[in-house]
Order: C-alpha cells, then structure tokens, then sequence
C-alpha cells in the first residue's frame, strides 16, 4: 500500500483559535486559506471566520484549490437532550454536505472543562460516572451516526483533553457500544500523547475504525509545566502545548505513525492541526514546516 488514497490538510485553528477568538484576531479569512494553498495544502477544516454563503465559500476555496473536509461539532449529550442535539447536528450535516465534505468530526462538550480558563485540565474532565450515563451518551451519539449514515457521511467522534472520552479506555468503551458503520473516530495523535497515551499503540488499535486523522505534535517541556502549573486546556494551548509535525521541538514519533498508515487500508484526510499562538509561531512558517516535513516522510 502507498498513500494514493490519502489527502492532506491543515485547519484554520493555526490562524484564528475558535475558542480564543483574540488568537490570530488579525488574521483574515482570506490570508488563511490563501497561505494554506502557498503551503501546498489541499483542503482545511472550517474555521469561525470562514463564511456561511456556501457560493462564496466554493468560489474563495476553488480559486485556490481547497476543499473542505470536516467540521467540529460540539457534542452536547450529556447535557441536552438528543432531539436538541439532533437540531444542531442536522444543520451542520446540511452545511457540510452542501460543501462536499464526507465528515462530521467533533467532540463532547456539555460536561468538558476544555473550555473552563480557571479549571485545570488534568483535574477538571468530563466523566461519565454510571453506566446510564454511558448509555444515554452512546446511544445518542449512535442515533447522530445514523442520521450521517444514511446521507452518505461519516460522523467521526473526536476524543479530546478535558472531556469525558480522553483516554484510549474511554476512546474503546465509545466504540465498543456504538455501531461501526455509524460511529468512527477522529484520531489525534497529540490529544492520546496529552492524555498519558502512546500514540503509535492508539493508531495500531484504532485505525481499522478511523474516519479522519489529526496530525499535531506535544512540547514535552511545556506539557510538563501545564502539570506543575495546574493549568486550564485554554492556557495549554496559550503557553504552546501543541505544535506542528517537524518542528524539532515534538517528540511524537511521525515516522511510526506513518508507516501503520502506508501498511493500512486508510482512505481519507490527514489534517495538520496544532493550535498555537499565531504571536508566537507565524501560521505560514508552521503550515511550511509541516508540509515539507510530511512531503520528505511520506511523498505526499
């Protein structure tokens, strides 16, 4: 198997963070997706400067080669009820199928502190504490798999630091209790090495079940400090937890990574995403690094 199969993307969190807005304020949405095609990207994620005019949409992104192919959604099971659920994720499914993309991607977000600036991430997670509580959720998110099933997509469940599907015993118990053709996951490699999980164990584990794939790498130094600090998800990602594959500062093992992929049956996305300050790391210069650091590792 080669990676004929497989396209590559970036996410517009690199240029504007969509739960701290002030990040990359000053970036507009057309430098983004125009330094996303400089870079050599073929399609991105939706960010929360991107318009909602699908015919202006199309029209910016086919000028410069891009398609889209997912959204987050925020998952609200544990807290609202399935039919408000169902609402929220029908109109993204509408806007998503209208662009041609084949994924929806998303986390649990009702009961997560990874938006809570004051709780800190390693001890404010979502839980879900009884066995109701994992059958209400996983039932709800196989009913939303449903809905994108029948319409020919593909909803791809996002485990993520703070919220109640972190670790790859959470990732496994989500899968096991919902259908394969319904539920698939967004593996992120950076989010299961976060979480105290080895990534390349994850993806072996994972993949035959995987719909989408997030590409972003860990600064050991300053996950250490967000331990020591007691700091928020928010802050994390303020003081530079992630970074983009290449950069000298990772140290998650790409090549490995790679090679289960290459081995694999994998058709879909690769998507860099490593949401940092774009203050501090220039988006163009990262979205440069990764690019060159996947085309020398895989040809792609």
């Amino acid at each position: 198997m080669n990676f004929e199969n497989i396209y590559l993307g970036i996410a517009p969190i690199n240029w504007t963070n969509d739960d701290m807005p002030e990040l990359g304020a000053e970036n507009t949405f057309e430098q983004c997706i125009s330094e996303m095609a400089l870079a050599g990207f073929t399609g991105c994620e939706v960010g929360n400067k991107f318009p909602r005019d699908i015919a202006v949409l199309k029209k910016a992104l086919a000028l410069r080669g891009l398609q889209i192919c997912n959204q987050w959604n925020s998952y609200e099971l544990t807290t609202q009820s399935l039919e408000d659920n169902k609402k929220s994720f029908t109109a993204l499914l509408d806007f998503l199928e209208a662009m041609d993309a084949k994924v929806i991607g998303g986390g649990e977000t009702g009961n997560s502190c990874q938006g809570k600036k004051e709780v800190p991430v390693f001890e404010g997670k979502g839980m879900l504490h009884t066995a109701d509580e994992w059958k209400r959720f996983t039932y709800g998110l196989n009913e939303l798999g449903k809905i994108a099933c029948d319409r020919g997509m593909k909803l791809a469940f996002h485990h993520h630091m703070g919220t109640c599907i972190q670790s790859v015993a959470e990732t496994e118990r989500m899968l096991d209790a919902t259908q394969p053709e319904n539920v698939y996951l967004n593996y992120d490699c950076g989010h299961f090495y976060f979480a105290g999980e080895d990534p390349v164990a994850a993806l072996e584990k994972f993949l035959p079940r995987t719909a989408h794939i997030h590409l972003k790498d860990i600064r050991p130094r300053i996950l250490q400090q967000v331990k020591e600090d007691r700091m928020s998800f928010l802050d994390a990602v303020r003081a530079g937890v992630f970074t983009v594959p290449g950069d000298r500062d990772g140290c998650i093992n790409f090549e490995a990574l790679f090679d289960i992929i290459k081995k694999s049956g994998y058709k879909g996305w690769m998507v860099v995403e490593a949401e940092q300050d774009p203050a501090k790391a220039n988006p163009l210069e990262y979205a440069l690094i990764a690019r060159n650091f996947i085309k020398d590792k895989t040809g792609l």
